[in-house]
C-alpha cells in the first residue's frame, strides 16, 4: 500500500503556526517504523504540484511539468473511451473579477448539479466542434476534451490556480494562446446563458470559465490497487481555513495513517508519501526493528521542521 497526502505541510506563514500547535503522535511512530526512501524537491511555481508528481510516480507515467495525463486518467473513471486520443480536463469555474487581478473561486463552491452542469456543457459544445474538438461530460465538476494539440500541452494543476491570480498560471506559448482565444469564445457564451442568470438570482456564483489541466493521452497505472491518495487536508489548505486543516489532520492520524501504521507493525509492506506546495518525502522500505526505532529517535530533525521543508 502507498498512501500519498497532499498538502501535509502548508507554505503560508498562518499555516505553519498552526501547524507547530499540532500533535501528531501517529506519524511519529512512522518514522521510526519507516526509513526515509526517497525526497522530490521543487518550488511552489512548477504547475504541477508535489502530490501529481507522487502520484506520476507511483504510477509509472512519464511527462515533463504540466504534463501529466490526468485528464484522460479522469476522463476512464468516469466511463469514457478514451482511445489513444489526447485529452484534456475542463473543470468549469467562477473567476471573480477583483480591483487588480482575477482569481479562481473553488470549483466546489458553484455547488452544480448534474443537470446544470450537462446544460452548459450541451451550450458549449458546438464551439469546441468548430475547431476540430470532441467534448465530453464526465462529472458535475469536470468535463473532458479531446484533441491532437493537447498531446504535450503544459498546464497548470486546478490545485496550483484556486484563490490565486489566474494570469500567473496561463501559459503564454502559440498551443496555449489557441486555447485562451477558444476559453475566451466560451465565457462570452457561458456570460448570456440562462442558466446562469437562474443561478445568479438564487445567490449562486455564475460559471463564467472553465480551466483546462491533466493535458496528455492515457497512460497505464502501475499497481493501481495498492496507491491510495488522501483528500482530507485538500479543502482546508485551499482555504486557508488553518483550524479546519488541523482537524482535518486529526481525523488524517485517527483514520489512514493509524491503519498504515497497524499494517507496517504488522510486517506488511507499505510507503507515505507527504506532500507540501513545494516537495515530497516518501517513507517505506523494510519496517526497523526494534533498536533500530530507538536509534532513530535521536539526531533528527524535529517534526515542524521536517514538515516545513516541504
Amino acid at each position: 500500500m502507498h498512501l500519498i497526502v497532499p498538502f501535509a505541510a502548508p507554505l503560508p506563514d498562518a499555516g505553519r503556526a498552526a501547524a507547530r500547535s499540532l500533535q501528531r503522535p501517529v506519524l511519529a511512530a512512522l518514522r521510526e517504523w519507516l526509513p526515509e526512501a526517497g525526497r522530490d524537491e521543487g518550488d511552489e511555481w512548477s504547475l504541477s504540484p508535489p502530490h501529481e508528481r507522487a502520484f506520476a510516480r507511483a504510477a509509472g507515467w512519464t511527462g515533463a511539468d504540466g504534463a501529466l495525463p490526468f485528464a484522460a486518467h479522469e476522463a476512464a473513471r468516469c466511463g469514457i473511451d478514451t482511445g489513444d486520443l489526447a485529452w484534456a480536463q475542463l473543470t468549469p469555474v467562477h473567476w471573480h473579477l477583483g480591483t487588480e487581478q482575477v482569481s479562481l473561486v473553488d470549483p466546489a463552491a458553484l455547488a452544480l448539479d448534474d443537470a446544470g452542469s450537462r446544460a452548459l456543457c450541451e451550450a458549449v459544445c458546438p464551439l469546441f466542434a468548430d475547431d476540430g474538438w470532441l467534448l465530453a461530460w464526465g462529472r458535475p465538476d469536470a468535463w473532458f476534451a479531446a484533441h491532437e494539440s493537447l498531446a504535450d500541452l503544459p498546464t497548470a494543476s486546478l490545485d496550483r490556480v484556486i484563490g490565486r491570480n489566474v494570469d500567473a498560471w496561463l501559459g503564454s506559448d502559440a498551443a496555449a494562446r489557441r486555447l485562451r482565444r477558444l476559453q475566451a469564445e466560451l465565457q462570452m457564451l457561458l456570460h448570456a446563458h440562462p442558466l446562469n442568470a437562474e443561478r445568479e438570482q438564487r445567490g449562486l456564483l455564475p460559471v463564467n470559465s472553465v480551466w483546462v489541466s491533466g493535458c496528455g493521452p492515457r497512460q497505464p497505472l502501475a499497481d493501481a490497487a495498492e496507491l491510495v491518495v488522501h483528500e482530507g487536508l485538500r479543502a482546508p489548505a485551499l482555504a486557508g481555513d488553518w483550524a479546519a486543516w488541523c482537524k482535518a489532520w486529526d481525523t488524517l492520524e485517527a483514520g489512514a495513517l493509524g491503519a498504515l501504521l497497524a499494517r507496517v507493525q504488522r510486517g506488511l509492506p507499505a510507503q507515505l508519501t507527504l506532500c507540501g506546495e513545494r516537495g515530497s518525502l516518501t517513507l517505506g522500505g523494510t519496517p526497523a526493528t526494534g533498536w533500530q526505532r530507538w536509534w532513530q529517535r535521536w539526531g533528527r530533525t524535529p517534526m515542524a521542521d521536517w514538515l516545513e521543508a516541504l
